[in-house]
């Protein structure tokens, strides 16, 4: 069984609602059963029924949110701007580096310790706003960037 500090909040500083307020991971426990979601700030001001999302099940979410991530590495656009960017900062990566690299991501990210994946989705999210239409997720060119020159590097993997 995972204990919360085992499952840091994915989302955590990232997640807002329909009306533009955060949500907050928190957790609630039943026997040795731990369920993780995030309450929006409306819901914990105002009680629930104050926002038309004001609870979402952390897994799911979060779930949802890698999902886009592991879709957004395989397209030719992102990659093409992962290398642009990344040869800001080293002049010597070449469009294959940087999708190799998105590539490599996708397998490895479930052997990444927790912790390394909340990393690396802060580092590449910039927002996630939810409504009871979907989600969309803002993502950090920069990040994806910074993510690709590491793997290039070795950097990543080290957590695994």
């Amino acid at each position: 069984m995972r204990t919360r500090a085992e499952t840091p909040a994915l989302l955590k500083g990232l997640l807002f609602g329909p009306d533009g307020a955060a949500f907050s991971p928190t957790h609630t426990r039943k026997g040795d059963r731990l369920y993780r979601y995030y309450v929006s700030q409306t819901v914990l001001k105002h009680g629930a029924g104050s926002c038309s999302v004001g609870r979402v099940p952390a897994g799911e979410i979060e779930a949802a949110v890698i999902d886009q991530l592991r879709a957004v590495f395989r397209q030719p656009e992102i990659v093409a701007g992962t290398w642009k960017a990344a040869r800001t900062h080293a002049d010597d990566i070449t469009e294959a580096d940087a999708r190799t690299a998105l590539q490599r991501l996708d397998p490895l990210w479930d052997e990444l310790f927790p912790a390394e994946q909340a990393r690396i989705v802060t580092l590449l999210v910039e927002r996630v706003d939810i409504g009871t239409d979907g989600l969309n997720v803002r993502l950090r060119v920069d990040g994806l960037a910074g993510l690709a020159r590491e793997m290039l590097a070795g950097d990543m993997g080290a957590a695994a």
